[in-house]
């Protein structure tokens, strides 16, 4: 007598399937697979083998909680299906007694997500079951050419999905350093945490159904992680804080790793966490992005523009003593600011805009009524293109804006100098399995000085004057419609005259005499050359003040007036020193000094602005690995640190993680460290991942936050 055909058991094959798709490291026991790409399946039957004349059998995939074949979110198909209306395929290996082995294929442009795969059997004479064969997570797929984030190269598949560390640049641009991070991607539960930030976007509250069947395009999702890594919209993942006060929450400079803050935001159900600033907001979008399957990289951008009235120009105001005036500051240069590029085709683009998109999750303006930035084209602002989507114009002006600096003296603003060079340097990324940096710039914008490089930038401006009026101090004339070509002046890069010259025929320049370092004092001079041949009687102010990475001032903690008589062709110095004790009250996080001076002359109206960003350097931490690393076996780390102040510092706390390392992140309690005072310990963890990996420490005080060191370590799979 016939019998229906029953399914006894599923082996869904989740250890060899994570290994063909590149997701052993997610899990070994869940099925992590990536659209476009086929896996194996084996139903095993209670009563009888399949037979191919007796028996049909039909597959669901459902994602979503309403799924819809008219969406996408839900696919019915067979064995005979692959040319029916569903694009998902299913292929028959091998049929044995009383078992199948069958290959199931998601198309290439499916939603990413997680799916439940049910089975329905129709049997001779009318006999029907259906099953639920259980759960696998579908993600991006940079291996598949079909897909829109396929990525030609393995190195750079290595690099940009796989790897789960790196390192994000910090500092200013005459000091580079390389701050190390664990993404952590494929830490235990960090898929989850990214599905469930997702659900947790306006977009799947407002309209699940919709939000779900938009998840297969690489534009859309983008946009969803990056307004949801901040909280300013949303039940986002961070809070962003630039007060410099701290104290309900860490501290952004002391974070090393994406991990602990995704788990936190999870195990405080989804309340942001306190704090981040832009690098951590693009570090955690890495780690979200590289584990959804979508290529990304970390960006920093040395003195990037912050353009608040969207006119292509920076403006900056000072006093007569040379001090920025913060009230007055709503545009900015940041020191350095750090965003995401993620790979993916623009279809939505003319041709030839596709490949590394700008995605900025940091909190600066809105965009369609959110707090995100991107995906826009590299391409697009290199060329100019601002009127691109999503948000070039903004990301063109960080990287190409003018800077005007303005006077403020006696209620009247005069305008001191346009420079058309400072706003975007040293565009920076970590390289290509190396610890190197790699500079970027090239990919956004035409070599300063080239002519291709001030023709888009006029293009730029342009279109922006075609779509909107003219901006602050453009009423009257407008300022570009003489603007030369950009130079590379002959003036110390990194510490500019922002006064042409040619009026008072007077160069300034700041020289340091020697490396400043964290806890020294700062011996520098100002250098003045009168390049004319009549006698010159100057009048020099001079200030210091403490900056955050944002460009935003602190208050002034030393000033100096200077008067230097100077003989036609003569140049001279005026030495100056900055104590320690006078600054080391004032000093950010950031650990960033501006100098600044403006001249005048006796009986002349002009004047003179010239200014030094000084970043303090400190040493770093010191890691050791006693001895070779195997998996589930003991490992010996030393770690080595000092007190590089001549004062004892207070609550001190070590922090180390890594992945495959370190369960979880560890916290070692120091206490007080005597001044220049080097200390060691020693602890113990099991590797539990093979392969290179990477320790990342941090050392914090009352008064340091963010002491830093790393070691790569590469584990052996051992016997």
């Amino acid at each position: 007598m016939a019998q229906g055909l029953e399914v006894a058991l599923t082996d869904l094959q989740s250890s060899q399937n994570n290994v063909q798709h590149h997701t052993e490291e997610i899990s070994v026991d869940r099925l992590v697979v990536r659209r476009g790409q086929a896996f194996s399946i084996t139903l095993y039957f209670k009563n009888r083998g399949f037979q191919p004349g007796m028996d049909s059998i039909m597959f669901v995939a459902e994602t979503g909680p309403l799924p819809d074949l008219a969406k996408g979110t839900r696919a019915v198909f067979s064995f005979t299906g692959s040319g029916g209306p569903s694009p998902w395929i299913a292929s028959l290996e091998a049929n044995r007694a009383n078992s199948l082995e069958v290959s199931l294929c998601a198309p290439p442009i499916a939603a990413v997500g997680r799916y439940l795969l049910k089975i329905r059997i129709d049997s001779y004479q009318g006999f029907v079951t259906a099953y639920q064969l259980g759960e696998f997570i579908l993600l991006f797929n940079p291996w598949c050419p079909a897909d829109a984030v396929y990525l030609e190269s393995e190195p750079q598949r290595q690099e940009y999905v796989v790897n789960d560390y790196g390192f994000i640049y910090q500092g200013s641009k005459s000091w580079i350093r390389p701050c190390p991070w664990n993404y952590g991607q494929f830490e235990e539960n960090i898929i989850d945490i990214c599905l469930e930030l997702l659900e947790k976007s306006l977009n799947f509250q407002v309209d699940p159904s919709t939000d779900c069947a938009l998840r297969g395009s690489p534009v859309y999702i983008s946009r969803v992680v990056c307004a949801m890594i901040n909280s300013n919209d949303d039940s986002g993942v961070l809070n962003g804080n630039w007060s410099e006060n701290y104290v309900d929450g860490i501290n952004p400079a002391e974070w090393t790793g994406s991990v602990a803050i995704l788990k936190q935001w999870h195990a405080t159900g989804c309340q942001p966490v306190r704090y981040g600033q832009c690098w951590v907001f693009a570090a955690v979008m890495c780690t979200v992005m590289r584990c959804l399957g979508i290529p990304t990289r970390v960006i920093t951008n040395f003195d990037s523009g912050h353009d608040t009235d969207g006119n292509l120009i920076i403006d900056e105001y000072y006093d007569n003593t040379g001090r920025i005036l913060e009230n007055m500051k709503k545009d900015t240069v940041w020191n350095f600011h750090v965003w995401n590029e993620c790979w993916m085709a623009r279809k939505d683009l003319p041709p030839g805009y596709g490949g590394w998109q700008v995605l900025d999750a940091t909190p600066q303006e809105t965009s369609n009524g959110l707090y995100c930035c991107g995906p826009a084209s590299v391409k697009a602002i290199k060329e100019g293109e601002i009127d691109l989507n999503y948000d070039t114009r903004f990301a063109f002006s960080m990287v190409n804006a003018d800077c005007m600096s303005w006077l403020v003296y006696g209620g009247k603003e005069q305008k001191l100098h346009q420079d058309t060079a400072t706003v975007g340097n040293f565009i920076s990324t970590k390289s290509i399995q190396s610890d190197e940096r790699d500079d970027i710039t090239e990919s956004y914008k035409y070599e300063e000085g080239s002519l291709q490089e001030r023709e888009v930038f006029l293009k730029a401006l342009e279109k922006l004057q075609a779509t909107r009026s003219q901006g602050p101090h453009q009423a009257n004339s407008n300022p570009f419609s003489s603007v030369p070509p950009r130079h590379n002046s002959a003036r110390s890069p990194d510490s500019p005259s922002l006064q042409p010259s040619d009026v008072l025929q007077v160069s300034l320049k700041f020289e340091l005499l020697d490396s400043p370092k964290m806890g020294q004092d700062i011996n520098f001079v100002l250098l003045a050359v009168n390049m004319s041949p009549q006698f010159k009687d100057l009048k020099l102010n001079l200030s210091a003040q403490s900056l955050l990475h944002d460009g935003s001032p602190l208050v002034p903690f030393w000033q100096d007036t200077a008067f230097i008589t100077l003989f036609p062709k003569e140049e001279k110095s005026y030495p100056c020193k900055i104590l320690y004790s006078q600054y080391s009250q004032y000093l950010s996080t950031d650990k960033l000094i501006r100098i600044s001076a403006l001249g005048e002359e006796k009986n002349s109206p002009e004047k003179i602005l010239v200014n030094k960003i000084i970043t303090l350097t400190f040493p770093g931490i010191m890691i050791n690995v006693l001895g070779a690393a195997f998996v589930n076996q003991p490992l010996t780390v030393q770690v080595v640190f000092s007190n590089p102040l001549s004062e004892p510092v207070e609550d001190c706390v070590l922090t180390l993680e890594g992945s495959g390392l370190f369960r979880k992140q560890q916290r070692v309690l120091i206490g007080v460290l005597k001044p220049h005072h080097k200390a060691s310990i020693t602890l113990k963890t099991v590797p539990f991942k093979s392969g290179q990996r990477q320790i990342q420490a941090n050392l914090r005080s009352n008064r340091f936050k963010d002491i830093k060191g790393y070691k790569n370590v590469y584990v052996d799979i051992g016997l």
